[in-house]
C-alpha cells in the first residue's frame, strides 16, 4: 500500500527531540564527573574529619551525581526513543526536585533562627575538629580570610578546639592561640608570621582586635548574604531556570507523541474502514 501524505507527517519535532537529548546529555556527563570526584575523594580520604559536618561532601557529591545521572538517562533515551513513560518520569522528577528546593528556600526563611543555630552548631564542631583533617584546615582558614573574622560568634570560640583551649591544664604550645588565618594581614610583610595569634585568647576585645580580626564568622557572613541577595537570588534564578527548560521541554515533546500516537491510531482505523 503507497504511503499517503498522512503517514509521512508527523507532530513530534525533530529540532525539540535532539534539543532535549543535547540538554540532557550535558548535564548526564556532569553528574558523571560528580560522580568520579565523590567516589575519589571517598577513596583517597576514607574517614575524614569533614564527617563531623551535617554531611560528608564526598557522599553529597555522589548522591547528587546518581540522582542527576538518573534524571538525565531518562530525559536523554526518553526523547531519542520518543517514551512517553521515560519523559514523564523525568518531568515530575524534575518538578519534585523544584518544588522541593523552594519549599527549602521559604522554610529557611521563615525559621531563619533555628537554620542559624544549626549552623552554629556545625561551625563548632568544625572547629573542634581543626587540627584532624587538613582538607577542614584549609577550608576553615580560607573561609577567615575571605570573611576576615575568626571563630562562629568570636575568636574565643578557638577555645573549644583542645589545641587552643585556654584551660591552664592544656600543655599544648598553642594554648590561648587562634589560627593565624584569623590575624591582620600586613600587606608589607612578606613573610606570614603564624604565631601572630598567639595568647589572644587573654586579651579583651578590642586588645586583640590589633592583633586578629575578632569577630565571628556567622554574622560576617549573614551580612554578607543581606548585602548580596541580588546576586543569591541571580544564582538561585540560574538554578532553576535549566530545570524549568526541561519540563518545558519535555512536557511539549510528551505533548507532541501523544498527538502523533493518535495521528497513528486515526489513519490505522481509516484505512481498515471499508467504507472510507
Amino acid at each position: 500500500m503507497p504511503r499517503t501524505k498522512s503517514d509521512e507527517f508527523t507532530f513530534v519535532s525533530p529540532a525539540l527531540k535532539y534539543l532535549l537529548f543535547f540538554f540532557n546529555m550535558i548535564f548526564w556527563v556532569i553528574a558523571l564527573i560528580l560522580i568520579s570526584i565523590g567516589v575519589y575523594s571517598r577513596i583517597v580520604k576514607h574517614e575524614t574529619a569533614l564527617a563531623c559536618l551535617t554531611v560528608d561532601p564526598a557522599l553529597l557529591l555522589m548522591i547528587v551525581g546518581i540522582l542527576m545521572f538518573f534524571i538525565t538517562f531518562c530525559g536523554c533515551v526518553g526523547s531519542l526513543r520518543e517514551n512517553i513513560c521515560l519523559l514523564q518520569t523525568f518531568c515530575v522528577i524534575l518538578t519534585i526536585i523544584f518544588l522541593l528546593q523552594l519549599v527549602a528556600g521559604v522554610l529557611g526563611f521563615v525559621f531563619s533562627d533555628k537554620a542559624l543555630g544549626k549552623v552554629t552548631k556545625m561551625v563548632d564542631s568544625a572547629i573542634k575538629h581543626y587540627r584532624d583533617d587538613i582538607d577542614l584546615q584549609n577550608l576553615i582558614d580560607y573561609g577567615q580570610k575571605q570573611f576576615n573574622c575568626c571563630g562562629g560568634i568570636s575568636y574565643l570560640d578557638w577555645s573549644q578546639n583542645m589545641y587552643f583551649n585556654c584551660s591552664k591544664e592544656n600543655p599544648s604550645r598553642e594554648r590561648c592561640s587562634v589560627p593565624f588565618s584569623c590575624c591582620l594581614i600586613n600587606k608589607e610583610e612578606t613573610v606570614i608570621n603564624t604565631m601572630c595569634g598567639h595568647g589572644v585568647q587573654q586579651l579583651e576585645y578590642l586588645a586583640a582586635g590589633a592583633f586578629i580580626n575578632p569577630n565571628g564568622c556567622i554574622d560576617k557572613v549573614v551580612n554578607w548574604i543581606h548585602s548580596n541577595l541580588f546576586l543569591l537570588g541571580g544564582i538561585a534564578l540560574g538554578l532553576a531556570i535549566p530545570q524549568l527548560v526541561g519540563i518545558l521541554l519535555s512536557q511539549i515533546l510528551i505533548n507532541q507523541i501523544q498527538d502523533q500516537i493518535k495521528l497513528q491510531n486515526y489513519n490505522k482505523q481509516h484505512r481498515s474502514d471499508p467504507w472510507s
